[in-house]
């Protein structure tokens, strides 16, 4: 299976199943198009019809197609459906878990998945003691795996701030008796990040998720704490603080685009110049009656900022200033191997979610309903249905993703998104689908475009 676009003057080709990625003439693209659904005969005749070469010339592009089809770089065969069939279900070890040490928050941002962060049910803080059982379950159940990820999230997590950082200094403890590395991560919304946050988290954590939705108008719509003031104001100082101390570890200015601004790029070039450079901005997930969820209105608009997005990364690169988009984060020759690219995420696998009292689910996502509570960190995953069932979504197990030149980048997409827009972990989220192969495309296109390789002459 091969996917063709064309983005700003490059012609670029996909092989799907190899991962092969051809930049290339006009007369080559559209002869890599008409190859499988014509006879070779009359794919030179109309290469010599519409682009006034010559037959010599037809003839050896064709014989270059035919030299990359032999070499497995075009029109790979599928290798990898048996792989996905049963890869989860070899060996249920976990890797990471996303501690919610806080079902509260500080702000009540209407758009929350979470509920303003109480998960549709009561407020409630993690205890040490119950923190501490879960790396301690972590560890215990974490096999061959060395390194191990927690995230403390919310929530705001901060709330709970003493037990963040006991937990944190119990695992540096756990990690050197058990051999593990713990890589901590904290998402945050930035209401109480001070000094003494900033000094812990720029010496602990692996990553910092900094909650910041972009201009203050955007940002201050939803973004409100319970007397409905707006949050800009206290949280950009506290975030340009935060990373102008951070050094060279990682952080992500993460926003969330909504139906009312779907011009996200404004924000984004907000977020450049209040002096950030390592940014995210996702779509919301929200109930599609919401004022805020995303229509089908807006993604002429939505598809449009992605592409203006790539064009200026490519000229802040060209320029010495580059930036890092999260959703445009390819390696397209050592990326994620092909069971990593097969298999997804692996949440409710390898992944779970913990909420206060230490009950199990397969990620944040789904935390509050409670069919799919799998278990807790004291007696382990109990729900062993459930987890067959996460084992099972893969990039593989949908039929609407069989013939789609994108499923070993998604890798069957975001099991949450798919059952919160159908019901089924195994659905569908169309709109999703959409707005990750128009990401994809603008992310191979950046990379082309800042590589140095030189794009064949399409005059």
């Amino acid at each position: 299976m091969i996917h063709c676009y064309q983005f700003d003057g490059l012609n670029i080709v996909l092989d799907c199943h190899s991962g092969s990625i051809h930049m290339v003439d006009p007369v080559a693209y559209d002869m890599i198009r008409w190859y499988e659904t014509k006879p070779a005969e009359d794919v030179i005749a109309r290469a010599v019809a519409e682009h006034g070469i010559t037959r010599e010339e037809a003839e050896e592009c064709l014989s270059d197609i035919d030299s990359l089809k032999e070499a497995g770089k075009l029109y790979a065969p599928d290798k990898f459906e048996g792989l996905a069939r049963d890869f989860r279900k070899r060996n249920f070890t976990i890797k990471a878990l996303c501690l919610h040490v806080a079902h509260t928050c500080n702000l009540n941002c209407s758009y929350c998945f979470a509920s303003q962060g109480k998960y549709h049910g009561d407020r409630a803080i993690m205890s040490y003691e119950v923190g501490k059982r879960a790396i301690d379950f972590l560890i215990e159940n974490s096999g061959f795996h060395k390194n191990l990820d927690i995230d403390f999230f919310g929530g705001e997590p901060l709330m709970n701030w003493d037990v963040v950082k006991r937990l944190t200094e119990y695992g540096r403890e756990q990690e050197k008796l058990h051999n593990k590395n713990i890589r901590f991560t904290l998402t945050t919304n930035g209401v109480l990040l001070d000094d003494e946050v900033t000094e812990f988290a720029n010496r602990e954590f692996h990553n910092v998720v900094l909650s910041l939705d972009g201009r203050k108008e955007v940002n201050d719509r939803f973004r409100v704490d319970y007397a409905g003031n707006g949050s800009y104001d206290k949280i950009v100082p506290n975030f340009q603080k935060f990373v102008s101390k951070r050094g060279n570890k990682s952080y992500y200015i993460r926003g969330t685009y909504t139906h009312y601004n779907p011009d996200f790029l404004n924000d984004i070039k907000h977020y450049l110049d209040l002096g950030f450079n390592e940014l995210s901005m996702e779509p919301v997930v929200t109930d599609p009656s919401s004022p805020s969820a995303l229509t089908e209105e807006d993604l002429p608009v939505i598809f449009e900022q992605y592409e203006e997005l790539a064009r200026l990364m490519v000229q802040r690169h060209n320029e010495g200033r580059p930036f890092t988009f999260y959703h445009y984060m390819l390696d397209l020759t050592c990326g994620p191997c092909i069971y990593k690219r097969v298999a997804g995420c692996g949440s409710g696998t390898e992944y779970l979610a913990v909420t206060p009292w230490g009950d199990l689910y397969p990620c944040h996502q789904f935390v509050g309903d409670d069919k799919y509570k799998m278990g807790d960190i004291y007696q382990g995953v109990t729900n062993t249905d459930m987890r067959t069932h996460f084992a099972s979504c893969n990039a593989y197990s949908r039929p609407e993703c069989k013939d789609c030149w994108a499923k070993l980048y998604c890798s069957g997409g975001c099991a949450a998104n798919a059952y919160h827009a159908t019901g089924d972990i195994l659905g569908v989220y169309d709109y999703g689908c959409k707005l990750f192969c128009k990401r994809i495309e603008c992310a191979i296109a950046v990379k082309l475009l800042t590589s140095g390789i030189q794009q064949p002459g399409n005059e």
